[in-house]
């Protein structure tokens, strides 16, 4: 995987070829899920080189809810299909004595009879040679090739999107700083102001030592970094050439706990309304980041 690439868990791919005297089509496609989930479809041909090509497939589809078809037709027909004369005519000349014996007259058919009994037909069996796995590999690898090239193009889209989900909430939070420069002192003459009204007699230190109390309880400076660190990191992480998915997943629930905690302390209708627009976009990064690998 190329540094910087986001590929997405939804993807297609499909081969086809001739392998010896047969026609082989491989199809894989995925959609997302947290886990690899595989179902694989392989003709009784292949059911040998199962878990090779479990194998194969786990290291390339990586996660996700996936399925691979594998099939195949002859090309030109073949004789596939025996009969065992001598038993064949041993069951029908004694099959024949019993109805004669028995029942002369009874309208009997003796060689549908036979037919239908063990071991008069034996059908050869189809194994795998090394020049058709070969093939079969190829094929695979074929599929494989264009089911990354889509995962990339979907990738591709998820992460500008994501980018630009992630920039909106970046702009949002410089907002909330500007808004929040000040808003102590606005706060602390507000409340000066409410007491001047109310002409309260009042202990100073104990005042001070109140108002302290309560703007720490309103300040939002260390959420405001860390919100601003957790974009930074996610930015950084979604260019990284690594499987980005989980983990950018545990970024944004770090970004919701501290947007969450602004909208909370901030007591300021402003504030929460931009709080509650970052929420709407970062529900929507949310969203994308379950169909990125």
């Amino acid at each position: 995987m190329a540094k910087g690439i986001v590929r997405s868990m939804t993807g297609f791919g499909r081969a086809e070829g001739v392998v010896k005297d047969r026609k082989v089509t491989v199809e894989l496609r995925s959609l997302n899920s947290k886990q690899l989930d595989l179902l694989l479809k392989l003709p009784g041909a292949y059911k040998e080189r199962e878990q090779e090509l479990r194998q194969a497939l786990s290291e390339r589809v990586v996660r996700g809810k996936a399925e691979a078809f594998i099939a195949m037709e002859a090309v030109h027909a073949a004789k596939r299909t025996s009969f065992d004369r001598p038993l064949i005519k041993a069951y029908y000349e004694e099959i024949r004595g019993i109805v004669q014996e028995i029942a002369p007259d009874s309208p009997v058919d003796i060689m549908a009879q036979v037919l239908r009994l063990p071991d008069v037909a034996s059908t050869s069996a189809e194994r795998l040679d090394e020049e058709e796995w070969e093939g079969l590999k190829g094929l695979l690898r074929a599929a494989l090739d264009g089911f990354d090239r889509f995962r990339c193009e979907e990738g591709a889209r998820l992460a500008a999107e994501l980018v630009e989900r992630l920039a909106a909430i970046e702009a949002l939070l410089s907002e909330v700083e500007a808004l929040d420069q000040g808003r102590a002192d606005r706060v602390r003459d507000r409340l000066r102001a409410k007491l001047a009204e109310l002409q309260a007699d009042i202990d100073q230190d104990r005042y001070e030592q109140e108002l302290i109390y309560y703007l720490e309880k309103l300040d939002i400076t260390e959420e405001k970094v860390r919100l601003r660190a957790h974009c930074a990191y996610f930015r950084e992480t979604i260019q990284a050439d690594e499987q980005q998915g989980r983990k950018l997943g545990f970024i944004a629930q770090e970004m919701g706990r501290e947007i969450n905690t602004i909208g909370s302390k901030a007591n300021d209708a402003v504030i929460q309304r931009l709080v509650v627009r970052m929420k709407d976009e970062l529900e929507k990064v949310k969203e994308q980041l379950l169909n990125v690998l």
